[in-house]
């Protein structure tokens, strides 16, 4: 006689999941949890730093002396200080001049390791040099290429008997602002030429033999083919760029500090030099605080360049 076991014995009884498990499970805990670290430290180190300063813009805060609220009027003397509005127009001239001359020479000597040249890899590489050599230590050397005393191509230029005294590289206002656009270029350059880099690599080459059997010129070829294709990273690229220069400090204030005659100070340096050496800390968060206007500009535009794919589609519309 058979014995037949009751089936009900070897089902093991499934507990109900605790509410730690629950928790877990929930997706949107999930996504908070891994993002917290992350907004913890934009909160402490971005958000906290940015609304502080809000804060002091509306203040007569000074250093070791604890401010009132003057609304606004920091911003209303800073419309009639002439420093003020010189800078204004100095940091919109370095912004232009510099980003006009990085994107230019960025995308040549992009277009140029784009081809099949000796050595290619090792010259990306060697491009890369200005951009990762700390600011400080490029603003030393720049620092020494322009000393009126010691100058290297002043050096160069009289023995070769081409000029009798010294230029005058930081002594007058047009030639400090030059000067330093000219720094500002030779470290920005690597990064716009490796972005605009990557972005002609994803080009298929197809297109240019289709161009090329149609007949197209080389110039045509790059007006037709490379620029909308790469577009969308130029955008990117050059909003980048104006951000970083726009908002450029340890350059211009290693080699100049705002001089001759405050000739040379971008909004962030005359930030820092009324706000710390100058004590008068409000003063200086409304100057910086000014520059957020200008930042949010060239971030809008970045969206919206992005945003409008009709570059790729070929298309009049937005996708």
């Amino acid at each position: 006689m058979s014995a037949h076991a009751d089936p009900t014995l070897w089902v093991r009884s499934r507990s109900k999941p605790s509410a730690l498990a629950k928790l877990f499970d929930n997706k949107t805990f999930l996504i908070f949890i891994c993002l917290a670290p992350a907004l913890g430290l934009l909160l402490v180190f971005l958000t906290y730093p940015l609304g502080l300063g809000i804060y002091l813009s509306f203040t007569d805060t000074q250093l070791g002396k604890p401010g009132v609220w003057v609304g606004l009027e920091n911003f209303q003397y800073l419309l009639t200080d002439r420093v003020f509005l010189n800078t204004v127009w100095n940091t919109i001239f370095y912004t232009a001049a510099a980003t006009a001359a990085k994107f230019a020479l960025g995308l040549w000597l992009a277009l140029l390791l784009n081809e099949n040249v000796p050595l290619k890899s090792l010259l990306r590489a060697i491009i890369l040099l200005p951009w990762i050599t700390p600011t400080v230590l490029s603003a030393i050397a720049f620092g020494w290429i322009y000393d009126p005393q010691f100058s290297i191509i002043s050096y160069v230029f009289k023995h070769l008997g081409l000029i009798s005294t010294n230029f005058d590289f930081l002594g007058t206002p047009w030639h400090a602002r030059w000067s330093l656009v000219v720094a500002n270029t030779w470290r920005g350059i690597p990064f716009v030429a490796i972005s605009l880099l990557a972005g002609l690599q994803t080009i298929s080459p197809s297109l240019y033999e289709a161009a090329m059997l149609d007949g197209a010129s080389g110039w045509q070829r790059f007006r037709r083919v490379t620029v909308p294709l790469l577009m969308p990273i130029l955008a990117v690229v050059l909003t980048f760029s104006v951000l970083f220069t726009f908002a450029d400090f340890q350059l211009v204030y290693a080699i100049t500090r705002g001089g001759p005659i405050n000739s040379t100070h971008l909004m962030a340096t005359l930030a820092f030099q009324r706000g710390i050496p100058g004590a008068a800390l409000g003063e200086g968060a409304a100057i910086a605080v000014s520059m957020i206007p200008f930042l949010v500009i060239a971030t809008l535009f970045s969206y919206f360049a992005v945003g409008n794919r009709k570059w790729q589609q070929g298309s009049d519309d937005d996708v």
